[in-house]
């Protein structure tokens, strides 16, 4: 792999690693708030549903892990198992799509 891969994939980990620590502060702060409050789970959901700037969030959050995670699999799998190629970056593209339909699923259930 050339080393302007190597540097976009290295930014790319770092970004979403910063953009995940906000996302998973926020997300943990909102729950601790509402429970406190007394909200119950079908409270939480129903002020979710239709609420485009929690869309707007959680489909961050989830881009987010979508981008972080395939990128810190592919050192793990590397150095763990000798897997590189081809083979392997197929491989991590697929879990990336599957993160992110997941994900989304996810996302769409608390918006819509």
């Amino acid at each position: 792999m050339n080393v302007k891969t190597q540097t976009i994939l290295w930014i790319a980990q770092r970004a979403s690693a910063a953009v995940l620590a906000l996302c998973v502060t926020v997300h943990l702060a909102t729950m601790v708030y509402a429970i406190r409050g007394g909200l119950s789970a079908a409270e939480i959901l129903s002020r979710t549903k239709g609420n485009a700037g929690w869309l707007a969030f959680y489909t961050v959050f989830v881009l987010a892990v979508t981008v972080h995670a395939p990128i810190g699999l592919r050192s793990v799998v590397t150095e763990w198992f000798g897997w590189r190629g081809a083979a392997r970056d197929v491989f991590l593209l697929g879990l990336a799509m599957l993160l992110a339909v997941m994900g989304m699923r996810a996302v769409l259930g608390v918006f819509l």
